[in-house]
C-alpha cells in the first residue's frame, strides 16, 4: 500500500522562502519563491515516495489560545523576533514577502488536488497527529520540526521524513533510539525536560538534551522522575533535583501543551476531494505566477503515479 503523505506545510514554505532567491516573482511582481519551493518539494516527494494521497496540514491557528493560557511564553518570541538560525524551523514575525504568498499557495495546492486542512483552534501538528492516528498506514509526515517525532510508530507504519537538515532523512523508531536513547513515546517528556526556545518552552533549568535523555533512560517518564526527586533519589544530582521540584507547575502545564492532539474532528481521508481543478485554471495559475515549468513538472510527477 502506498503511503499517505502529511505535509507540515508551514515548515515547508518557511524553508523554501529562506532557501530560494526573492528574485522569483509572478507577472505582477509578487514573490513566488516559497510557492515554487513547496511545489518542487512535493514534486520530488511524489516521484520518490509514490503517495496514495497528499494532505497539506495548515496552520490556521499557529499559536492556539488554550496552549498560551497554559504556558504564556508559548511561541512568544516568534511574534517579536527574527530567525536566528538555531531552531528547527523558526517561524518568526512573518516577512511581508512571505505573507503575500500564503493565500496563493493555498489556492495552488487545492487546484492541484491537494486538500488544505486547518482548524481555528489547533496547529498543523495537531492536524497531522489526528490524521496519523485515524488513517491506515503507511503514513509519512514531512516536517522540519522534531516535535513530530512523538508520532513515529513502526507498528502503525508511521514515519517522519525530516527536512531539518535540508535533505530528507527517514526517521523511524530505531533512528530515535539511536540518536536520543529514548523511544518515540518518550519524546514528549524529553522535549518538556530540555525545553525549546523556538516554542517558548523554558524546560527545566540545567537540563539539556543529554541529561533529559539519561533521566528518561533511568526512570522512564517525567512522573517517575519527579517522584524520584521527591524521595531524594541519589541517582539525581542535588542541583538537578532542586530544579525539577521547582519546575512542578511548568511540568504539569507542558504535559498538556507539548503532546500533539490526535482527536480533532476532521473529515476522514476517504471523504476528502483529491481532484485537480480544470486544466484551464491550472494553466492560468502557472501563467500568472510565472511558474510554467514548475507546474509542468509536478503535473508530470502526478501522471506517473497512475
Amino acid at each position: 500500500m502506498r503511503p499517505l503523505l502529511l505535509l507540515d506545510t508551514a515548515s515547508m514554505y518557511y524553508r523554501a522562502f529562506h532557501s530560494l532567491p526573492d528574485s522569483m516573482v509572478a507577472l505582477d511582481g509578487t514573490p513566488v519563491n516559497a510557492i515554487r519551493g513547496v511545489i518542487e518539494r512535493i514534486t520530488r516527494l511524489t516521484i520518490d515516495r509514490s503517495p496514495r494521497q497528499i494532505i497539506a496540514a495548515w496552520d490556521t491557528e499557529w499559536r492556539p489560545q488554550w496552549r498560551v493560557d497554559l504556558i504564556p511564553t508559548y511561541k512568544t518570541h516568534r511574534t517579536e523576533s527574527v530567525d536566528d538560525g538555531n531552531s528547527d524551523d523558526s517561524e518568526s514575525l512573518m516577512p511581508d514577502d512571505l505573507a503575500s504568498q500564503i493565500p496563493i499557495l493555498e489556492e495552488v495546492l487545492q487546484a492541484l488536488g491537494i486538500p488544505v486542512i486547518g482548524h481555528e483552534m489547533y496547529e498543523a501538528d495537531d492536524i497531522i497527529g489526528t490524521y496519523a492516528h485515524n488513517s491506515i498506514g503507511p503514513i509519512e509526515i514531512v516536517t522540519g520540526d522534531r516535535d513530530l517525532f512523538q508520532l513515529v510508530d513502526d507498528k502503525k507504519r508511521i514515519m517522519v521524513l525530516y527536512t531539518g537538515k535540508g535533505e530528507i532523512q527517514q526517521v523511524n523508531e530505531q533512528h530515535i533510539i539511536d540518536k536520543y536513547g529514548i523511544s518515540p513515546k518518550q519524546y514528549v517528556d524529553y522535549a518538556i525536560l530540555r525545553g525549546d526556545p523556538s516554542d517558548g518552552l523554558p524546560g527545566v533549568k540545567a537540563i539539556g538534551e543529554k541529561t533529559a535523555s539519561s533521566l528518561i533512560q533511568e526512570f522512564g517518564d517525567i512522573e517517575k522522575i519527579f517522584k524520584a526527586a521527591l524521595k531524594n533519589d541519589p541517582r539525581i544530582k542535588p542541583r538537578i533535583r532542586e530544579n525539577i521540584l521547582a519546575s512542578k507547575d511548568y511540568l504539569t502545564a507542558a504535559a498538556k501543551v507539548v503532546p500533539v492532539v490526535k482527536d480533532i474532528e476532521l473529515p476522514p481521508e476517504d471523504s476528502l476531494n483529491f481532484s485537480m481543478a480544470p486544466k484551464s485554471i491550472i494553466d492560468s495559475l502557472a501563467q500568472e505566477l510565472n511558474l510554467k515549468t514548475t507546474f509542468s513538472k509536478i503535473l508530470h510527477s502526478f501522471s506517473l503515479q497512475g
